[in-house]
This record gives structure tokens, sequence and C-alpha cells, in this order.
């Protein structure tokens, strides 16, 4: 399960270091375009899985024409080098405004690169009390 908070420097070359504790879902992965401009991390078995719901959603729909040709033409397959190091391509940084310091989340199934800056706006911006959360997610059934 991918979950935490981990904090890493993407070195001259655009590579960074995959967190040890998401080595074992990360070996073999797709980077993409994420929301609110960091970068999603999908296992295969994921992406796989995410992949087969788009194909079924209306090509009809303008909107999903959209969204399925920005998630898809920023994928890229991944595997990690012998450093657990991963190269992000020049496009994917520049999406998520990587230069130097990353941020590397694990949302269970998934995980996220932001730029440190990015994250940081984010939890400023964003974020609402843990007790409005909860009760937002509450109103969902969870």
């Amino acid at each position: 399960m991918l979950i935490g908070e981990f904090r890493h420097n993407l070195d001259p070359k655009g590579r960074i270091t995959i967190p040890s504790k998401f080595r074992e879902d990360l070996t073999v992965f797709v980077m993409t375009k994420g929301l609110d401009n960091c970068l999603f991390l999908y296992p295969k078995d994921q992406w796989e899985k995410i992949e087969n719901k788009l194909k079924e959603l209306p090509m009809t729909n303008k909107a999903v024409r959209s969204f399925v040709r920005t998630f898809f033409s920023g994928a890229i397959d991944c595997t990690l080098d012998k450093q657990g190091r991963v190269l992000i391509t020049e496009n994917l940084r520049e999406y998520a405004s990587l230069e130097d310091k990353c941020v590397i989340i694990g949302l269970s199934n998934r995980a996220e690169i932001w730029s440190e800056e990015n994250w940081n706006l984010y939890n400023e911006e964003e974020a609402l009390s843990y007790e409005e959360l909860a009760e937002k997610m509450s109103e969902l059934g969870i």
C-alpha cells in the first residue's frame, strides 16, 4: 500500500529517488499528468483498471476527449534504476513545476509527486480543517 509523505530532491538529470517504502509497488509503473499540478504514479495493475474505465467513456463527449488526451499523452512507462530512481521527462517536470525540492505522497493505490512549493501552497489554500474534511466525507457515506 502506498501511504506516507516523503521529501526528495531532483538530481541535475531530472531523476528522483522513489521512497524505499514504495519501491515494491512501483517497480514497474505509469507516470502521467495529475490534477492540481502534480504527477500521478500508478502501479501497472491500477493503471490498467483506469485505462479500461476510460475506454468505456463516450468519445462523443468533448470533456471526455479532452481529459483522455491530456491524461494519456502525458503518460510514460517507468521502471526504477538500481538506486531506486526514475527519470521524469522534461514535459512532466514543466507541468508539475518540478525543479529541485519535491514531495512524494502515497494515496493507497497511487502516489503523487509535487513540487515542494506547490504542495505547501495546496496545503495552505485548499486544505480545510481535518474536522471539516471528515464532515464532508461523512456526507459521501465514508
